[in-house]
């Protein structure tokens, strides 16, 4: 057996860790480890990926097999990741990405661009639209909570930049029955 690491679309939080290794597990797989986006696990050359890859788009996910687009998983996974840290992270976007791809970021963008027809910055604000969104749905934080948990310079930069998003104003947003938030997985 040898250890391989597989690249998995559309792996965006916890529960979906847990699906997959479930999965994985269903086919005889061990698990050594599982982070969004890919899983190391042990397989023999016989392993029948075909079969893993249908059981994983059963549960919504695939495996990526083009090197490219295991590259754009990466980066997803690592924006979902600065999102989540931005508050606390003193790093730009681009610095971050390079460092924990350790690969330049020009390059990063390139492929980025390629293959999702967006900039890297543009579907950041993308995520961070949506992570507003959530926020404002839970009702917990103030506005100027949320702005300051995102990293916006102010509360007029965070209201403009929703508004230029989304068409709506957050008080508008905010008196919608459904707040349509969009999964993060089908955001592009």
């Amino acid at each position: 057996m040898q250890q391989e690491t597989l690249y998995i679309k559309n792996m965006v939080c916890p529960r979906c860790k847990s699906v997959v290794q479930t999965v994985m597990q269903k086919l005889g797989l061990q698990v050594v480890d599982i982070e969004l986006g890919e899983v190391k696990v042990l397989v023999e050359k016989s392993t029948d990926l075909e079969n893993l890859n249908q059981q994983l788009k059963n549960e919504g996910f695939e495996l990526i097999f083009d090197r490219e687009k295991q590259i754009v998983a990466q980066i997803k996974t690592y924006l979902l990741e600065y999102l989540e840290k931005i508050e606390f992270l003193h790093v730009k976007l681009s610095d971050y990405l390079a460092t924990k791809t350790d690969l330049n970021y020009i390059y990063l963008s390139k492929i980025f661009s390629a293959n999702e027809n967006i900039t890297i910055e543009k579907f950041f604000i993308l995520l961070k639209i949506e992570k507003v969104k959530e926020l404002l749905t839970y009702k917990e934080l103030s506005l100027s909570e949320i702005s300051y948990q995102l990293a916006y310079s102010s509360v007029q930069a965070l209201s403009r930049q929703f508004k230029t998003i989304t068409g709506l104003t957050v008080s508008e947003f905010k008196e919608q029955a459904n707040n349509s938030r969009k999964s993060l997985d089908k955001l592009y």
